[in-house]
């Protein structure tokens, strides 16, 4: 089965839940086939997100036969961390994020993607911003970091959330690791006798 044709038949499945197909891939899984299909959206894809477009594409693929007699398992998927920023949108979706990206003429540099647009992106090198063009950068490589995203204010200056906007939306630390220790402690004696 050609990875580009079955691509073109799930790219308006896709398209049409609001997201971006990132990839197709067809493999031999002893006697059965494994379709995985990664898609990517503005805002992260949910469970429920994969869920639907799961059965979306299972319906489309039933109705055409477009799979044949072979018995397939589907698998749709966001792209992970470790996925290389090659397009715009990806770049545009590690806002915030340590980048790892190697410059033309100059090697790897590490720096905070500060904004990205059609023709290139912003990084914060240690204090200085610096914008590159896509066509100085190889695939970048988002580094994996201990800890929270800095806040839009912080990093992004203008354009960002106002601070009551920031507070809003956040959980409070200290709820949170009360209630996670509540949870830990009613899994633990008492429930089921151990």
């Amino acid at each position: 089965m050609d990875d580009r044709r079955l691509a073109g038949l799930i790219q308006p499945v896709v398209a049409a839940a609001g997201m971006d197909l990132e990839s197709v891939r067809v493999t031999a899984a002893g006697k059965r086939r494994l379709l995985r299909v990664v898609v990517d959206g503005d805002y992260g894809v949910s469970l429920d997100d994969a869920a639907d477009i799961s059965r979306q594409i299972s319906a489309l693929f039933d109705a055409s036969n477009v799979m044949g007699e072979v018995p397939y398992t589907l698998e749709v998927s966001s792209p992970g961390v470790d996925r290389p920023l090659t397009e715009p949108r990806h770049w545009r979706r590690a806002a915030r994020r340590l980048v790892k990206v190697k410059v033309a003429g100059e090697g790897a540099i590490t720096g905070r993607v500060l904004a990205a647009g059609d023709s290139g992106v912003t990084l914060d090198l240690d204090g200085t911003k610096r914008e590159l063009g896509y066509g100085e950068l190889g695939p970048g490589a988002i580094q994996v970091e201990f800890g929270r995203l800095p806040d839009a204010d912080d990093e992004l200056g203008d354009g960002g959330l106002e601070d009551d906007e920031l507070a809003d939306d956040k959980l409070d630390d200290d709820e949170l690791d009360d209630a996670e220790l509540r949870d830990e402690a009613d899994l633990g004696a008492g429930r089921d006798g151990h």
